[in-house]
């Protein structure tokens, strides 16, 4: 079966986009890149594209993107960790002292769930405690998935400004 449409596009454009991603920045993940926007092509199911070709290479793009995003907040989490970790060696807290702060911030996250309603709360800790799938939880309260969505910024807003006021 001949590949049509955004298929047949990607196709003969392949090494066009390794080579634009190369360029880009993407270096040695290009070629992974690109079969990420394969597997994205592959499964689209809804209409017609203007310029599939401006689509591919703004798609390719946007992949790099979110790639190098991602990496940077692996990055940044490992050095908060690494610096964590030295400050743990150098001088922690004594132990209860340590404990009543831990309780204190906890309580604060809780009240701040709680000022921002019942269903925001609730779906922060289903989504972020739990592990509960979105999809799960809005047809468990009976919303959207942008409603969801939309709790979890709040609920993400919230915590925040909470930690920028703790510190």
């Amino acid at each position: 079966m001949t590949p049509t449409g955004i298929e047949a596009v990607f196709l003969a454009n392949r090494d066009k986009l390794v080579r634009f991603l190369a360029a880009r920045g993407a270096g040695d993940a290009a070629e992974d890149l690109v079969q990420d926007l394969w597997v994205k092509m592959a499964g689209r199911m809804d209409g017609p594209i203007a310029n599939p070709l401006a689509y591919l290479y703004r798609a390719a793009d946007m992949l790099m993107i979110d790639r190098y995003r991602s990496r940077r907040q692996a990055e940044r989490r490992d050095q908060d960790w690494a610096e964590d970790q030295h400050l743990q060696e150098a001088g922690p807290e004594p132990p209860a002292e340590r404990a009543l702060v831990a309780r204190q911030t906890a309580e604060r996250v809780a009240a701040t769930l709680t000022a921002l309603g019942e269903r925001p709360a609730t779906v922060f800790r289903r989504a972020r405690i739990e592990g509960i799938p979105q999809r799960q939880i809005a047809a468990e309260l009976g919303v959207s998935i942008s409603t969801v969505e939309s709790d979890l910024r709040m609920a993400a807003h919230a915590l925040a400004a909470l930690k920028d006021q703790i510190g």
